[in-house]
């Protein structure tokens, strides 16, 4: 499907290119004023860190005085073979290699790490949170697949929101399931309307909202934990 209309990007705070990992893998980290967290994206396939789209949540995550940090999984050999899209243990073990590189800088010591995953990169992102629970403070999945996240999706204790479009039918079966299989505060937004990558005018923004409040939530930034649902 064509986009109704061209994704706009905002102007923002300044970026800083980095490098991440023994790879060297790519990634531009933005720094707000007054930062509450910082939201580290894990795209799916066909993406990477200067995909428009995610450029286009990033901003609006700002918003949230969100700090973000937008890197590429996979080298550009590695995204070549179809197969390393689905290689999950892969995946997630290059976003603990970008969460212990956060680590390292000072800056983000003190602030909540919220992952922002879609499709089969929010199965990584749900892997790592069950991994390293002390870490992560929230989880947002975008058209994801928790299922690839395997038993591993039982542990994981950050507060989890699964977006799904509405006419995303099988993938919204699929989080259906997981919603039952999460034991952590949770919930599913169906974005009407929608489909897989939410392109239809509006869907991404409000994909985009319904994350900055989670994750600003999640953080411990306004009063009341996130409702089960």
């Amino acid at each position: 499907m064509t986009m109704d209309r061209p994704i706009e990007i905002r102007p923002g705070p300044p970026g800083r290119e980095v490098q991440i990992g023994p790879s060297r893998l790519p990634g531009q980290l933005v720094r707000v004023p007054e930062a509450r967290g910082i939201t580290v994206f894990v795209h799916g396939s066909g993406s990477s860190h200067r995909s428009p789209r995610n450029r286009f949540v990033a901003e609006i995550l700002h918003g949230y005085r969100q700090d973000t940090l937008l890197f590429d999984l996979l080298t550009d050999e590695e995204a070549a073979t179809r197969p390393n899209v689905f290689a999950i243990d892969l995946l997630a073990r290059r976003l603990e290699q970008a969460l212990s590189w956060l680590q390292a800088e000072a800056e983000n010591e003190a602030l909540p790490v919220g992952l922002f995953g879609a499709s089969t990169g929010a199965a990584a992102a749900l892997r790592v949170a069950a991994r390293h629970p002390g870490q992560v403070s929230a989880v947002v999945s975008r058209g994801g697949r928790p299922d690839l996240t395997g038993a591993e999706l039982t542990g994981v204790q950050a507060p989890t929101l699964l977006i799904v479009g509405g006419l995303d039918t099988e993938v919204l079966r699929i989080n259906r399931d997981a919603l039952r299989t999460l034991r952590c505060a949770k919930r599913l937004e169906v974005v009407p309307g929608a489909t897989h990558l939410f392109e239809e005018t509006g869907t991404l923004e409000v994909v985009a909202h319904l994350a900055g409040q989670w994750l600003t939530d999640a953080s411990g930034n306004r009063p009341g934990a996130p409702p089960v649902w």
